[in-house]
């Protein structure tokens, strides 16, 4: 045996031979039987594709880097629910591309932060963070609130995540700019927007052309609201 073993071990191609065989069949072990299951992540009642306003203020989210600072995971360790909420499952990320579970906490974890502010603090702690928490580290957002949201390609956009794999219907792309306009408007009649996206806050657009920031607070309030956790066990949520 350790002849053997001492044969393979002198000779650097032999090996590289070998191990490359072995990691070969662990991948396929590994890889394959996710290709006879429909999905590896369990849907879970109440997670659906973001609203389109909600979608433009994840694209903002992303792009002004609030990832690196705030996670979206729950971890479920009993300090975490206790602070935060009921522990992330994975399904409540099955839309994004890519998930926002970030790495670092420097701000709270979002995951659970939609409802747990009103729509005027959400706006009121991007403009000015240290207005409302004199010690906060993050940045100033206001210049968010004099940018128009630009909404042009809605439609292709959510055909464009419809292609990745998000459920949107052709109902729901063919009225994207609408539902937008109207979760962006409280005036609005949102029941449309609602049948097609339940539990969308509508934001305070006042009439006005829809800007980032009413796409950002949109965004961070459905966060962690899809899911009813409160008289149902992860299990029932499930089926």
């Amino acid at each position: 045996m350790f002849i053997r073993h001492e044969t393979i071990e002198k000779n650097a191609v032999l090996m590289l031979v070998l191990t490359a065989i072995t990691i070969a069949i662990g991948g396929i072990i590994e890889i394959v039987p996710l290709f006879t299951i429909e999905t590896t992540v369990e849907h879970v009642k109440g997670v659906r594709p973001y609203a389109p306003l909600e979608l433009m203020g994840r694209n903002i989210y992303v792009r002004e880097g609030c990832y690196l600072c705030h996670s979206q995971q729950i971890r479920a360790l009993k300090d975490e629910v206790e602070r935060y909420g009921h522990y992330s499952l994975a399904a409540e990320s099955m839309y994004d591309h890519p998930f926002q579970w970030g790495s670092k906490r420097i701000g709270p974890d979002l995951a659970r932060v939609g409802g747990k502010y009103s729509n005027d603090w959400h706006y009121a702690h991007l403009i000015n963070p240290q207005a409302l928490v004199p010690e906060s580290l993050m940045p100033k957002y206001a210049f968010l609130a004099q940018t128009p949201l630009n909404y042009d390609i809605i439609e292709e956009h959510l055909r464009k995540n419809r292609g990745v794999g998000v459920p949107y219907t052709d109902e729901q792309i063919a009225n994207a700019r609408k539902d937008l306009e109207a979760q962006a408007d409280p005036a609005a009649d949102n029941e449309a927007l609602l049948k097609r996206y339940p539990k969308a806050v509508t934001v305070a657009g006042n009439g006005r052309a829809p800007t980032e920031l009413d796409a950002l607070v949109a965004y961070l309030q459905v966060l962690g609201t899809m899911v009813d956790f409160a008289d149902t066990s992860t299990e029932q949520l499930q089926q």
